[in-house]
């Protein structure tokens, strides 16, 4: 099967940053966080090839190791809902009766809270920074896999392979781990590249609000923030990370279009 055009794209949008973050101290010999008031709000040179902000630091320095941070924000922002939302969604599933009953109740009560207001409540009392951010996500976000992953396995459940593994006298884990899971977490999986988007895009959100990474720490929500003041006259503080933000969005979007036109067999 060839790999869909979007998913192409989409990946070489997303390689090229994973290559820049990971090459940062080679491509700009510029330290990110050095203040140099004498260079402030120099505009875009041979030098300062993106320019530099308010107090100095070159920006396409900032904007590279910024995107070390973003990039570990998109990764690690969405393993931790994905493991304890299908470990959740795979057990309730299964196991049916009361434990299903108890996980979906646990769920409803999580899903009943507005998901931003959530995630800036629980940042707010462990306090800003990254960590706080994927452990607030963790808590708030896993229960949509959780139902992607319950709803598929109640299906599989009953399905003839399953039926004849009980038959054959497989044991409840061997049956979950080795027959459904590879089975259920395919839908799971697929989303899992939607929601790298909308981590990235939160993250920086709460950077803006001063939630997120703190500075002096390259992240791309904070220099927007960062250059409000100045947009005006020193555009390029917050332009350039809001378009390195947009196109690293928009590549891991094209590389969810691409795995979902990949995995759907209708295709």
């Amino acid at each position: 099967m060839r790999a869909p055009l979007s998913l192409k794209i989409g990946l070489a949008i997303t390689l090229t940053w994973v290559l820049l973050a990971a090459f940062a101290p080679w491509l700009t010999p510029w330290n990110p966080t050095k203040i140099d008031a004498a260079q402030a709000l120099q505009p875009m040179s041979a030098e300062h090839l993106l320019g530099t902000d308010s107090v100095g630091r070159d920006l396409l320095a900032r904007l590279l190791y910024g995107a070390r941070i973003d990039l570990l924000a998109a990764v690690a922002g969405v393993i931790g809902p994905f493991v304890l939302g299908t470990t959740i969604g795979l057990l309730a599933g299964y196991s049916g009766g009361w434990l299903d009953a108890l996980l979906m109740r646990i769920l409803e009560v999580t899903i009943s809270f507005p998901y931003f207001v959530l995630v800036i409540a629980l940042v707010s009392i462990l306090g800003p920074g990254l960590k706080s951010y994927i452990i607030s996500l963790t808590i708030v976000n896993w229960v949509t896999y959780a139902r992607l992953v319950r709803a598929e396995t109640l299906v599989l459940t009953g399905a003839d392979f399953i039926l004849a593994a009980r038959v054959l006298g497989f044991g409840r884990l061997r049956i979950m781990g080795r027959h459904i899971f590879p089975n259920a977490i395919v839908p799971s999986a697929v989303f899992l590249m939607t929601d790298a988007v909308l981590t990235i895009v939160l993250g920086s959100s709460l950077g803006f609000l001063g939630l997120g990474v703190q500075p002096p720490t390259p992240e791309w929500g904070v220099m927007i923030a960062e250059g409000r003041t100045y947009l005006g006259s020193a555009w390029w503080i917050s332009l350039c990370p809001g378009i390195a933000l947009c196109s690293l969005a928009f590549g891991l979007s094209l590389v969810a279009d691409g795995v979902a036109k990949l995995l759907d067999p209708e295709a």
